[in-house]
């Protein structure tokens, strides 16, 4: 059996490649800093669950038997295992590079991107493809509400079918080294890299594409062009595939397609063009647009997209992994659809992003919500003590420039816990947002226990 390791084992990234290498027959090892400091417990077990046998990153996993190493982009050259796979000239492999090898042996993949909404698109198509029978592989950066009884981390569907659905990733412009059947574009705004750069990597997305599904609601996208296409659209009539009347339910949200009204079990309207999205690339498959719509109506969402985690003395507090301006103010919309009072908490993840969108994130901010509302900064998670003068604090105070008051900098979770438990009342909705930092998630259940 031969044996392959992973390098930053806990991974959105990483993880469903592991498993899927397990089920392909491989003696899988996985190394995690975060595992060997007693972080990310849970996400441990279920990779040991499914297979892979978890050890200690310090270059031990490395041995003469190993074809490869696999690391994220964020593996650095100073990592253990790197090291000792350079002293003993063993392949290191780009965890994009892993993906590629593995999407190109399907003769349709469908490519998902998107600055927002590519996780949440690539689940539904994953959803549909499965619950028709159409046998798909699908490798995935968020965990399936549907499949979360599942061995192991519910971030992939296997089968040897001729389809394969993946996210495809701009923040590290690996979306260019995919060739798909179906390449989608969600949306392009303004995240890890500037417009000009997003604009290339989508466009050789799309030159790289064999047809192509485009958003026509993203002014961004609608730029893109290509010889075979379909477009989508909640605003324009013209699109190939056109939805109205979106409304939020107790529930999650309806609309009508087609002359029928269907309804997602996930809050917003963002998630409706996400829907949209996956009816245009199910199309090329020959898929009904109907049948598509209607069984995506059994689809219960993403962990951590927008995710409730419970409501407990009539408030209610929900767990979402976002962390761009865009993302941010889709999510903050979604939850202004109904009454009450939002208590919002972001963390940004790194000070690079804090940089890089602190500005456009304070605007979008303080435009949507309202005098009542309290924005939450949690100080960068990735901050070290090199960053001098990068502070959460910086964004507050712009949101407070841009004219919403209620904005507080909390440096802590401990912070943010004291507040909410002193401040949260009956029908608020508390939102928590932030990426990479996996105890969010449990964070939002200690709070939903503690109110």
């Amino acid at each position: 059996m031969k044996k392959i390791v992973f390098s930053g084992a806990s991974g959105n990234g990483i993880s469903p490649l592991e498993q899927i290498m397990v089920l392909k027959g491989y003696s899988v090892y996985g190394t995690d800093y975060s595992f060997d400091i007693g972080k990310d417990a849970k996400r441990k077990q279920a990779l040991a669950d499914a297979g892979i046998k978890i050890v200690p990153q310090d270059g031990s996993a490395i041995t003469d038997d190993v074809e490869f190493l696999c690391v994220s982009a964020a593996i650095k050259d100073s990592n253990p295992d790197v090291k000792k796979a350079k002293e003993k000239n063993i392949p290191i492999k780009f965890r994009s590079d892993l993906l590629k090898d593995i999407f190109s042996q399907y003769p349709y993949g469908i490519a998902v991107g998107g600055t927002a909404g590519k996780t949440t698109t690539t689940a539904m198509m994953g959803y549909v493809l499965q619950t028709l029978n159409r046998k798909p592989c699908m490798i995935n950066g968020g965990a399936l509400c549907n499949f979360q009884n599942q061995k192991g981390i519910p971030n992939y569907i296997y089968n040897e079918g001729d389809i394969c659905v993946i996210e495809a990733d701009e923040s590290d412009g690996s979306i260019t080294k995919y060739q798909p059947f179906v390449g989608i574009i969600n949306n392009i705004s303004h995240d890890h890299t500037s417009m000009e750069q997003l604009m290339e990597y989508f466009a050789s997305f799309a030159t790289n594409s064999k047809n192509i599904v485009i958003n026509l609601d993203c002014p961004n996208a609608s730029k893109i062009t290509h010889t075979s296409y379909k477009t989508f659209s909640t605003k324009d009539p013209k699109a190939d595939f056109y939805v109205s009347n979106i409304k939020a339910t107790p529930t999650g949200v309806e609309y009508v397609f087609q002359g029928k009204t269907f309804h997602l079990q996930m809050l917003g309207a963002f998630n409706v063009s996400n829907a949209l999205a996956t009816i245009s690339a199910c199309s090329f498959l020959g898929i009904d647009p109907l049948i598509c719509a209607k069984t995506l109506e059994g689809f219960l969402g993403i962990k951590t997209r927008l995710e409730k985690i419970g409501t407990k003395n009539n408030i209610t507090i929900y767990n979402d992994f976002a962390h761009n301006p865009s993302k941010i103010r889709a999510s903050l919309e979604a939850l202004k659809s109904y009454d009450g009072r939002i208590i919002a908490m972001y963390q940004p993840h790194t000070p690079f992003s804090a940089i890089n969108t602190g500005s456009e994130m304070a605007q979008e901010i303080a435009d949507i919500l309202e005098e009542s509302d309290v924005m939450i900064l949690q100080e960068i998670y990735e901050l070290t003590k090199d960053d001098i003068g990068i502070t959460s604090d910086n964004i507050v105070k712009e949101i407070v420039n841009n004219g919403h008051k209620n904005a507080f900098f909390l440096p802590t979770k401990a912070d943010t816990k004291n507040y909410i438990i002193n401040n949260a009342k009956s029908g608020d909705r508390i939102i928590i947002m932030g990426a990479h930092d996996n105890s969010l998630a449990d964070f939002c259940k200690e709070l939903l226990e503690a109110i």
